[in-house]
């Protein structure tokens, strides 16, 4: 998909293009060559090319020399040629600008505190219009940092399709760009997540892809494990298998309980999926297969 989705420009805005397509020869030097025909200068370039899958990655951050306020018009320009030859899946955006994000939740708060206490301070490059929690715990929160709460409990079939109706009127709504599972603890429909493919995010409470499903903490403790974790992914149909964007580990030994495990487990969690989001929202994950491509 080939998307722009970028803010007016001034004299301190930078761009960035993120592209994949068949590796080959003379792919880097063409967009050079679009960057500086569009009175373009590259402030950060990134690149990968996977032997896994034959295709090449790119990551760049451009700044206009002059007239920046055209700059994204005439930078198109330029570039589609080069796509198009090259048959590239590409996305231009505005560097910085937040990305509208839909946040779900359930009882446990510690991950959606962190993401919205990181959004107001500016830390993280996200606008959340809405909370939605299966559960009324994430309330409170919510309102401290300004942001719009709603609660559906769900107690059975009908109400979880209520729920996942409410979520995909609410993507369309509010022009959402990410939707984050944030410890929200309903495994979504098949349809759900062919509908948020790509761009939808959960957070396991473990290290993927070790103790899968529910309580992994407990199944850690029984296992007498060393290190315990966290993964960020895309949602996918198949249950915590979706290619993996972040993991972080901690270490355990044989006296800590199951409930101390849940505590330490929290800390990772939080950083984890807080990292995720900025990478997503700053442009820099790209799909390769079941896996992705980082650039930090």
């Amino acid at each position: 998909m080939n998307t722009i989705a970028a803010l007016p420009a001034t004299d301190d805005t930078q761009w960035v293009l993120t592209l994949s397509c068949i590796d080959g020869p003379g792919i880097v030097h063409a967009i050079s060559g679009a960057v500086v025909a569009a009175g373009g200068n590259i402030a950060e370039s990134q690149q990968f090319s996977s032997d896994d899958t034959g295709r090449f990655f790119m990551r760049l951050q451009v700044e206009a020399v002059a007239q920046p306020e055209s700059f994204q018009a005439r930078f198109n320009d330029s570039l589609a040629p080069v796509t198009a030859r090259y048959n590239m899946t590409w996305r231009l955006d505005t560097v910085g600008r937040p990305v509208r994000t839909l946040i779900l939740g359930s009882t446990a708060t510690h991950c959606v505190n962190d993401l919205l206490y990181r959004r107001r301070g500016g830390q993280l490059p996200i606008e959340v219009p809405l909370v939605l929690s299966n559960h009324d715990t994430m309330r409170d929160i919510a309102e401290f940092y300004d942001v719009p709460f709603e609660h559906r409990a769900i107690a059975g079939p009908e109400d979880k399709a209520a729920f996942e109706a409410r979520v995909l009127e609410a993507v369309e709504e509010l022009d959402i760009e990410l939707v984050v599972l944030a410890r929200y603890m309903q495994i979504l429909s098949p349809g759900l997540c062919e509908a948020l493919a790509g761009k939808a995010i959960n957070i396991h409470h473990s290290f993927l892809p070790g103790f899968k499903g529910a309580n992994p903490y407990k199944q850690a403790h029984q296992r007498g494990v060393k290190l315990i974790g966290a993964t960020a992914h895309f949602v996918t149909t198949d249950l915590d298998e979706g290619p993996i964007i972040e993991q972080d580990v901690t270490r355990v030994d044989h006296s800590y309980s199951p409930r101390e495990l849940v505590q330490l487990g929290q800390d990772e969690e939080a950083r984890v999926l807080r990292r995720a989001v900025s990478w997503f929202a700053e442009n820099r994950i790209l799909a390769d297969g079941d896996r992705t491509i980082i650039f930090r």
